[in-house]
């Protein structure tokens, strides 16, 4: 056979056509990421933070390529830097992100519940599933939360072929059996407010089911106004509590708990000890002490002080010790037995439970509850460093780390 031109013609444009398709259609299905290269925030070691540039690796078939938009700064990526507790330097920190799916691995069929996941869509994921060996999941999952083995995106350590564990980067992989969540319909700020969002719906359904009075005639003191205890408030205030009581020592963060449903605010430096305060409160409760209270603080002197406030035959749920802050005195006969007090402890949540937070963040939106407001500042990637010495002053309240 001898073509012609334009029978080369045509058979050169089929070919070209034919690979371009299959390019197109490896790169939906995860099976291809080429010589791509993405920025990434190390933490080299306690305060030290630097901009990296690395190679993306190929996904595999069940992994989810995520460009990331935006991250929120935690509590605990604070205390990683400081001190990185958990010795996990050289690490890629931040764990309140979310971003767009650019890659889907051609086994990934739909998110944790049930919606397809596609390239384009906005997802969030925090929580990997635990390991078969852990025996607190195999006898209780609805305790997996408690495993020790229990992996959190943005606080797992660097590998030698994947630098995008955390959201502090320009790119993250959703690794096999993660937990992920498409959320088109909501902002980017409300995104990375879900994390946060579901370790207070974690606490208030800890306290729900302890026992203790909560409803819509219940006084619960929120007892801490940073990030989780303003988030804290607002899903009270979702929930259907009416009297609720912000503490706190800042004026600024208290006067955003009223917009978020506080009724009172106490400045604590407005009182001369524990007993002016908790006389306050009891004046506000019929002389009787709050129901229920959320210690959100993490200072180990306010838990104690917490209990002076809460009535007999109330209760206290303990959200704010995410890490070994120290050791406090409590009298147990006057503070626990003589008030018969229900003590419960929060720690984190659990995966299934995203759904619960981001609905909630919905809710609150939709009856006027300003929870975006609770970010205050943004910094992009490369000022990464003063986006955390930001927090570290406690400069407002939510800072974000934006992937530009």
């Amino acid at each position: 056979m001898n073509p012609n031109e334009q029978q080369i013609d045509r058979i050169v444009s089929d070919i070209l056509r034919q690979v371009k398709s299959q390019s197109g259609d490896h790169s939906k299905r995860g099976e291809s990421t080429g010589a791509k290269l993405g920025r990434a925030a190390v933490m080299k070691a306690a305060g030290k933070i630097e901009i990296s540039e690395f190679p993306l690796r190929q996904i595999g078939p069940d992994e989810i390529l995520v460009k990331v938009e935006a991250c929120g700064v935690c509590g605990t990526d604070i205390h990683c830097y400081k001190s990185d507790p958990f010795n996990l330097a050289p690490v890629v920190l931040g764990h309140e992100g979310t971003g767009e799916v650019i890659e889907v691995g051609r086994d990934v069929k739909m998110d944790s519940v049930g919606k397809p996941v596609r390239v384009g869509d906005r997802i969030v994921t925090s929580i990997l599933d635990t390991s078969d060996a852990c025996m607190i999941a195999k006898y209780n999952p609805l305790k997996s939360n408690l495993c020790d083995d229990l992996k959190v995106y943005g606080l797992l350590p660097d590998e030698p072929d994947n630098h995008f564990n955390g959201y502090f980067g320009e790119y993250l992989i959703i690794r096999p059996n993660s937990s992920v969540f498409v959320v088109n319909e909501m902002s980017v700020d409300l995104r990375c407010l879900i994390e946060p969002a579901a370790v207070v719906c974690h606490a208030l359904e800890r306290a729900k089911n302890c026992g203790s009075t909560l409803n819509f005639r219940s006084r619960v003191v929120v007892q801490g106004c940073g990030p989780i205890g303003l988030l804290m408030i607002a899903v009270l205030r979702t929930y259907g509590i009416n009297n609720i009581i912000a503490i706190d020592g800042n004026s600024n963060r208290l006067e955003m708990a009223r917009t978020l449903g506080a009724d009172d605010l106490l400045n604590y430096k407005d009182y001369a000890g524990i007993d002016d305060l908790a006389a306050k409160v009891q004046s506000l409760t019929k002389g009787l002490g709050a129901h229920f209270g959320f210690q959100v603080t993490g200072v180990p002197t306010a838990f104690s002080n917490l209990f002076k406030c809460i009535r007999r035959g109330g209760g206290i749920c303990e959200v704010g010790h995410f890490v070994d802050g120290g050791e406090c005195a409590i009298n147990p006969h006057h503070d626990i037995c003589r008030k018969e007090i229900t003590l419960i402890g929060s720690w984190v949540y659990n995966s299934f439970e995203y759904p619960n937070a981001y609905h909630f963040l919905q809710r609150a939106e939709q009856i006027g509850l300003p929870v975006t407001s609770l970010i205050t500042h943004k910094f992009p990637l490369d000022q990464i460093q003063e986006a955390f010495e930001v927090n570290l002053r406690q400069e407002g309240v939510k800072v974000m780390v934006e992937a530009r």
